[in-house]
C-alpha cells in the first residue's frame, strides 16, 4: 500500500473567502451569540427572580443561563418586573387570610412568613449581618470579619425582631377594619394585597442607588464581580417601579390619605347640646291623654 505525501502549501486549494468579511470572528463556536431584545429582557427578569428569591424559575429562552450570575450592569432594569412574582405569594396569603376571622396581627404574621419563605430570608440575613458588623466592630476590618461570620449576634437578633415587628404591624394596619374604611373584609384584604405587590418594586430599586454610590466593601467580594448599574439602567428601573406603584398601590393609598378624619363627637362633654344625653333631655315630655285621638298629645 502506497502512502501519498501531503501536498505542499502551494499545491493546496485556496480557502473560499468568508462571507462575513472583516467582521468574521473565526469558527462558528467562537462567535458571540446575539439574541433579540425580547429574549434578553426575559432572561434578565428570570435572573433577577432567581437572585432575589427561592422561587423555581425554568430557563426562559436561549439568552437565559440559570447557572450564571446575573449581570447587574444590565439585568437590574427588569428588577421591578421581577419583584412582582416575588411579592405575589405573600400578597395572595394576605388576601386569602383576610377573608377569615383570624385577628389582623395573626393574618399579618402568616403572610409575612410566606413572604420570608419565598425570598429565602434574603434581605433579613443581610440586615442581621450589617447590624452585627456595625454594632460589634470597632474597625473596618473587624466589621467585615463579623459580617462574614454566619452566626447571628445580639445586634442582628434585635434588628430582625424590630424589622419583622414593624413589617407585621404595617400588614395588620391594612387588614384591620380601620385600615381601609368603607371596604368589607374581602375588599380590605384585596386592597392590602395590591399595596403589597405595588410597593415591592420600589423596595427593590431603592437599594440600587446605594449600590451605585458606594464602593464595594471587599475587593474580591460579590459586589465587585456582578457589575454596577449605569444611570440609564437605573432610570429604566426607577421608571418601571414608579409606574407599577402608581398603578397598583397609588389609588388605594390615595383614597386612604384623603379619608376624612373620624368624628370627634365622643370627645364632647356629656352636657353639651349635641351629646345624646343632652338631646334626650331637651325633648319635651309627651303622653297620651285619656280620650284623645292623637297618641302624641301633650299632657
Amino acid at each position: 500500500m502506497t502512502t501519498l505525501p501531503d501536498p505542499t502549501p502551494s499545491d493546496r486549494p485556496a480557502a473560499a473567502p468568508s462571507p462575513a468579511g472583516p467582521l468574521d470572528h473565526g469558527p462558528v463556536e467562537n462567535r458571540p451569540v446575539e439574541h433579540g431584545p425580547v429574549a434578553t429582557l426575559a432572561a434578565d427578569v428570570a435572573a433577577m427572580v432567581r437572585f432575589y428569591s427561592r422561587l423555581p424559575v425554568p430557563r426562559c429562552g436561549p439568552a437565559d443561563d440559570p447557572a450564571a450570575m446575573p449581570d447587574f450592569a444590565r439585568a437590574v432594569r427588569m428588577l421591578p418586573l421581577a419583584a412582582l412574582p416575588i411579592a405575589l405569594p405573600a400578597a395572595l396569603a394576605l388576601a386569602a387570610l383576610g377573608l377569615t376571622n383570624l385577628p389582623a396581627l395573626a393574618i399579618a404574621g402568616l403572610a409575612l412568613a410566606v413572604g420570608l419563605i419565598a425570598t429565602g430570608v434574603f434581605h433579613e440575613d443581610g440586615l442581621a449581618d450589617i447590624a452585627d458588623g456595625f454594632g460589634g466592630g470597632a474597625t473596618v476590618a473587624r466589621k467585615l470579619e463579623i459580617m462574614k461570620d454566619s452566626r447571628i449576634g445580639a445586634f442582628g437578633g434585635a434588628a430582625l425582631v424590630l424589622a419583622l415587628l414593624v413589617k407585621a404591624s404595617l400588614y395588620a394596619g391594612f387588614v384591620a377594619p380601620s385600615g381601609a374604611a368603607g371596604l368589607a373584609e374581602g375588599g380590605r384584604a384585596a386592597a392590602a394585597a395590591l399595596v403589597l405587590v405595588g410597593l415591592a418594586p420600589i423596595s427593590r430599586v431603592l437599594p440600587l442607588y446605594l449600590f451605585r454610590a458606594l464602593p464595594p466593601a471587599r475587593a474580591d467580594g460579590l459586589g465587585r464581580s456582578v457589575g454596577v448599574p449605569g444611570r440609564a439602567t437605573l432610570g429604566v428601573a426607577t421608571g418601571l417601579a414608579v409606574g407599577i406603584a402608581l398603578g397598583l398601590a397609588g389609588p388605594i393609598l390615595g383614597a386612604r390619605a384623603s379619608r376624612p378624619p373620624s368624628s370627634p363627637a365622643r370627645l364632647r362633654p356629656p352636657g353639651s347640646a349635641s351629646s345624646p344625653s343632652a338631646r334626650s333631655a331637651a325633648r319635651p315630655a309627651t303622653c297620651s291623654a285619656p280620650g284623645s285621638r292623637s297618641p302624641r298629645s301633650r299632657c
